[in-house]
């Protein structure tokens, strides 16, 4: 059986320091008395079972050669065992006492189980700094993204009040538009949070997905007709099995990202199957989005600092919380014609 780890050295330590340790009471032995018989050959030892006064000297010298050698192997384990635990107590109560960038130390770069619970604690200790970082982004972001339409449904409500405004249909749309917006907000963080907490539930079913898309396209062509923008539809995947609502609700997030962002011209959307995998690809003919804004374009409330149009950041978060949700993902890729083309695929079910 083969011994590794510190429990190993550990047990080689000892077996070794009891190997030394017979192995100096025999050879010095040997020399104790070579020494005797070469320098005292006169001298006689009675015949006793407690040693004499030279024997007693060869057996001090003896335990305190091996009581020296096994204080040093002993040190060095206790430095091996304990400082990596005192490195890791220190850095739990420093993270106890609130210090999140406390890490600790190991005593060597060698691979042992101490050292590998110090990395383990470090690594630990990072995730949660990481973790408490993002929450307070998002706290922030949520605040931010709420703030506003709150301050406007606030002033418009308090105008009424005052009389400043008129009761009529349009500050009653405007009102109702904000609150729209907020519940559109809700639902988007509610998406987001669930997907990533894994309680997103889905009602799959066996769906039309091109009767799904051009309903969507249907529902916002006033939007896409407002912001200039024809939809040009190549759907070869007839039926799918999916969330047809979560569906519907990552092609809206996708076709307002382009009207927020895409200049007038064509918007394609097309459906296929590749490798057992159902894509959904919206392609717009730009301006396109900036290299380094692309890794993070499914993060949420992420924004291009250039960008002029308002929005909470979270549309396309929710595109990839509803594609993992399918056991898929989402992707983003710059097109040839210097504009932006984005894919959603989910496994392909094939439908009996």
């Amino acid at each position: 059986m083969r011994i590794v780890g510190l429990s190993g050295k550990i047990i080689a330590s000892m077996i070794a320091i009891t190997l030394l340790a017979i192995l100096l009471v025999f050879f010095t032995s040997y020399l104790f008395y070579y020494l005797m018989d070469t320098f005292w050959p006169n001298y006689v030892f009675e015949d006793s079972f407690l040693p004499e006064g030279p024997e007693l000297i060869w057996v001090a010298v003896t335990i305190i050669i091996t009581l020296s050698i096994a204080i040093a192997v002993a040190v060095h384990l206790a430095r091996q065992i304990l400082s990596p635990l005192e490195s890791v107590t220190k850095g739990i109560r420093q993270l106890a006492a609130g210090d999140l960038s406390a890490r600790a130390t190991p005593f060597s770069n060698t691979k042992n189980e101490t050292n590998q619970l110090v990395r383990d604690f470090n690594l630990l200790a990072e995730k949660l700094e990481q973790m408490t970082d993002e929450q307070k982004f998002w706290n922030a972001a949520i605040a931010h993204e709420l703030r506003t339409p709150i301050t406007i449904l606030y002033g418009r409500l308090q105008g009424l009040l005052d009389g400043v405004f008129t009761p009529d249909n349009h500050q009653f749309r405007s009102l109702l538009m904000q609150v729209d917006g907020l519940k559109n907000l809700v639902e988007d963080l509610r998406v987001v949070s669930l997907e990533e907490s894994g309680h997103l539930n889905l009602r799959t079913q066996d769906v039309n997905l091109s009767a799904e898309i051009t309903a969507v396209v249907e529902f916002m062509k006033d939007a896409l007709a407002k912001a200039r923008q024809q939809v040009k539809l190549d759907l070869t995947v007839t039926n799918a099995f999916c969330d047809p609502i979560r569906i519907r609700q990552a092609l809206i997030a996708l076709l307002t990202n382009a009207i927020k962002h895409a200049i007038p011209g064509t918007i394609s959307i097309q459906t296929y199957i590749q490798q057992n995998t159902i894509i959904l690809s919206i392609e717009d003919e730009g301006p396109g989005i900036p290299d380094t804004l692309v890794p993070h374009v499914f993060t949420a409330f992420k924004r291009s600092q250039e960008s002029e149009t308002t929005g909470s950041g979270l549309g396309l978060a929710v595109v990839a919380a509803i594609a993992r949700a399918h056991g898929g993902d989402a992707s983003c890729h710059a097109t040839e014609q210097s504009g932006t083309r984005f894919e959603m695929r989910w496994p392909y079910k094939s439908i009996i």
